[in-house]
């Protein structure tokens, strides 16, 4: 059997873990920004737009559009309630 690393394995968790934190942080600050939140607002607003510009019903294009959002909105949460898993891992 090949002689594990501890020490060396040690440490490296140490960095990791001096790290993670810090970068788990900036994530969070990066999509609960206001400049995040700008960034959805247009986009939802061009959605419905060009949703109506397209000939959908105006009710029809704002319920897409809501949907859009709240799928956004909801991948987000998986993303910082479940870091590193996909929908395949979570199944």
């Amino acid at each position: 059997m090949a002689d594990i690393p501890v020490k060396e394995i040690g440490a490296l968790l140490d960095e990791v873990s001096g790290k993670v934190p810090k970068l788990i942080t900036g994530l969070l600050e990066t999509i609960y920004s206001a400049e995040a939140g700008q960034k959805m607002g247009k986009s939802v607003g061009n959605l419905y737009k060009e949703l109506v510009d397209s000939g959908i019903p105006q009710e029809e294009a704002i319920k897409m559009a809501k949907d859009y959002m709240l799928s956004m909105k909801d991948m987000v949460g998986n993303m910082t309630q479940n870091p590193g898993k996909t929908n395949q891992q979570e199944s």
